[in-house]
């Protein structure tokens, strides 16, 4: 559905899988092939020269060619007998070379890998927006402090600065592994009908390499037809990267709900509004990112059910793929670009923060007042002293501090003073400042 793309698909991957640059892609392979075979001496050059220049999308008739695919299976059979058509209309010797050698998988699968390496090289640029973004928000906020939740509930004060910082590492520790992938993944393919290059004979792996040569791909130690690992690593990394901003996605969004009020998603004209309700201001990223998010879990067990490929070439697994990769790809390219506007202009609310931690009259404070009692009395009777304490709280809506000032036991080992410093949450954020330093420190030793 294209009217959901601006939605769900708002990235500059999502072009490089459309129609029109899959059957480019596909051409190019066919191109390279030809001058490939050529400088190997089985081409003549004139007629690889021919064959190339008509390895242009906009000859083909790509209506016909879908029809057309329905019969034969795949892509790549009507798109050589179009471009052998075109060929043959400008010369008839030409003709006779094109798609010399290969199998429409080979053509299919190089292509793919030529998409990717386009993918690659918009996710990585994408990616280091992303970092750039988190790391001056991270650095803005590091010294925020709000409720930390486990569970959903009030646990112990943290900073925004941290939460930020979590997902910051995540994505440099995804940034690593996309350098570590990409030259693995992006090889040729080519092993003409089972996967030996019978067809060229001795020629066979000379041919391999020019064409990988060409098509600056690295040259497999054998053809991978229905070896398909390589597609299941890509899949996982572009399902992974948009888990983690799943992640980051439903944490704002609870931010953003009106009992909580610590955070919005950026202000624009028309943006979150509600067809019955004109006060609503909806976290409508935040829906886009989670869409994405929820969809993706299905795909990528499509990409692993295809990994069950029957002998030297598939029926039905390598053919799930082709939708399947490129939704993956193009969904996750969605979450980073709709994170990447979420994140470079949110609005966050440190004071809603500060009043937050103060709606359980102290109690999100309990902790640190039980460590401190039990350097007195013991860990476990400083846990059964407080823990009553906690529930009077509670029970009666009595701020802690009232009770502990109270108590006698409290009073022996710390004054009022003391009991009010022990109940300060902007004095409670542990070594937070410490691990935001450090992913900091990683994020500028990447650039």
């Amino acid at each position: 559905m294209k009217l959901l793309t601006p939605l769900l698909r708002p990235s500059r991957l999502t072009p490089l899988f459309s129609d029109e640059a899959t059957l480019q892609r596909m051409l190019d392979v066919e191109a390279s092939l030809a001058q490939a075979q050529a400088q190997c001496g089985i081409v003549p050059a004139q007629a690889a020269a021919v064959i190339a220049d008509h390895c242009k999308v906009a000859q083909l008739d790509l209506g016909a060619l879908a029809q057309a695919a329905a019969g034969a299976g795949n892509l790549a059979i009507p798109l050589v007998k179009q471009l052998t058509a075109c060929v043959k209309a400008a010369d008839d010797e030409a003709a006779r070379y094109v798609h010399w050698g290969a199998t429409s998988q080979d053509i299919i699968d190089s292509g793919l890998m030529l998409q990717l390496r386009d993918a690659f090289t918009e996710t990585e640029a994408l990616l280091k927006d992303l970092l750039a973004a988190l790391a001056q928000q991270t650095a803005r906020h590091q010294q925020t402090v709000m409720a930390g939740r486990t569970w959903l509930q009030h646990a112990l004060p943290t900073t925004f600065g941290l939460k930020l910082a979590g997902t910051l590492d995540a994505l440099l520790r995804w940034q690593e592994r996309l350098k570590e992938i990409r030259p693995r993944a992006l090889a040729a393919q080519f092993g003409g009908a089972a996967g030996t290059l019978a067809s060229l004979e001795e020629k066979g792996p000379q041919v391999a390499r020019a064409l990988a040569s060409a098509l600056s791909l690295s040259l497999p130690d054998t053809p991978w037809h229905s070896q398909r690992d390589r597609l299941l690593e890509v899949g996982g990394w572009y399902a992974g990267v948009a888990a983690t901003l799943g992640k980051f996605a439903s944490d704002f969004a609870l931010l953003m709900q009106t009992e909580v009020g610590e955070a919005a998603e950026p202000v624009a004209e028309g943006r979150g509004g509600s067809s019955a309700m004109p006060h609503k201001r909806n976290p409508v990223a935040c829906a886009a990112i989670l869409t994405a998010t929820t969809r993706l879990p299905g795909l990528m067990a499509t990409l692993y059910a295809s990994q069950l490929q029957q002998h030297e070439r598939a029926l039905g697994g390598w053919q799930a793929e082709w939708e399947t990769l490129p939704d993956i790809i193009t969904l996750a390219g969605g979450v980073m670009q709709t994170s990447l506007e979420l994140i470079r202009d949110m609005q966050v609310f440190p004071e809603k923060m500060r009043e937050n931690l103060h709606i359980t009259h102290g109690l999100i404070m309990a902790e640190p007042v039980t460590l401190k009692l039990a350097e007195h009395i013991g860990k476990q009777a400083a846990h059964q002293h407080l823990e009553p304490l906690c529930h009077r709280s509670l029970d009666e809506g009595v701020a802690l501090q009232t009770l502990l000032v109270d108590d006698a036991l409290i009073r022996r080992y710390f004054s009022e003073d003391e009991i009010a410093r022990l109940l300060s949450p902007l004095e409670a954020t542990g070594s937070a400042p410490v691990f935001i330093r450090q992913v900091l420190a990683r994020y500028k030793e990447s650039l």
